[in-house]
């Protein structure tokens, strides 16, 4: 196909909800090895009240099972599109969706939940997940982590600014600040593969903290020259960084 064809193609693809499979055969995205919707599913399994927060389109709790599911699972959403899918997905399977934007408070009691999980959060807001939590509950989550797709941001953006907010022992750091117990904190470095210009673009639309302002108008030069480049390699190269969070909080006051 074209470069235009492409590009086109991408433009137009929807991207509600966080299913990526649109991507097959266009990009590869190595797995952390601890896969972490199997480990969700005994998580769910053991609680009695679980929250899941900023669950995007419900995908990946409703892969970790329903029948997995506690007797109170409540989900949150902030993007419109997404908190439409997720209804659509998990209200059938017995889970409640909250439309509730990424910034605090969270539109719960203290103490409500005995487990709390997060799959990529965009934002943590450890005190918010702390309050929320049971004495003894558990946070369970796989994040983001620093330096991830690097490669791609500076290819548009260009030289960014080392950043460790994200990095996996500054946030545990963060997490025992608000009193949390850190039970597991792993991180493995990964890799991603883009095989042609649409993936670019559509990857970029919907992981939009890649490149905050893309749009395809604006980045059109810069696209053509990603797709020189991959009609010569054969492939864009970038690396992510994921990090598998349990934390406890104690069950003393």
């Amino acid at each position: 196909m074209s470069f235009d064809a492409l590009v086109d193609e991408a433009a137009a693809a929807p991207v509600e909800g966080w299913d990526f499979s649109w991507l097959d055969g266009r990009a590869t995205e190595e797995r952390p090895s601890w896969g972490y919707q199997g480990l969700l599913g005994g998580k769910l399994a053991a609680a009695s009240a679980a929250l899941d927060i900023q669950t995007g389109g419900g995908e990946v709790l409703a892969g970790a099972g329903a029948e997995n599911f506690p007797p109170t699972m409540v989900a949150t959403e902030g993007w419109p599109p997404n908190v439409a899918q997720a209804t659509a997905l998990l209200h059938p399977l017995g889970a409640v969706v909250v439309a509730d934007p990424e910034d605090p408070p969270l539109p719960f009691a203290d103490d409500a939940f005995d487990l709390v999980t997060s799959r990529h959060p965009a934002t943590v807001h450890w005190s918010e997940i702390a309050r929320v939590l049971a004495p003894g509950g558990t946070y369970f989550a796989q994040h983001v982590g620093s330096g991830t797709n690097v490669e791609i941001s500076e290819f548009f953006l260009g030289p960014l600014e080392p950043s460790d907010s994200r990095h996996h022992e500054v946030e545990a750091k963060h997490a025992e600040a608000v009193g949390l117990e850190v039970v597991q904190c792993r991180n493995e470095r990964l890799r991603l593969e883009l095989f042609d210009v649409g993936a670019m673009v559509f990857f970029l639309r919907k992981v939009i903290w890649t490149v905050p302002d893309f749009t395809v108008d604006r980045y059109r030069n810069r696209l053509r020259d990603l797709h020189d480049q991959i009609e010569r390699d054969g492939v864009f190269h970038s690396t992510m960084s994921r990090t598998l969070f349990e934390l406890r909080k104690p069950t003393h006051r």
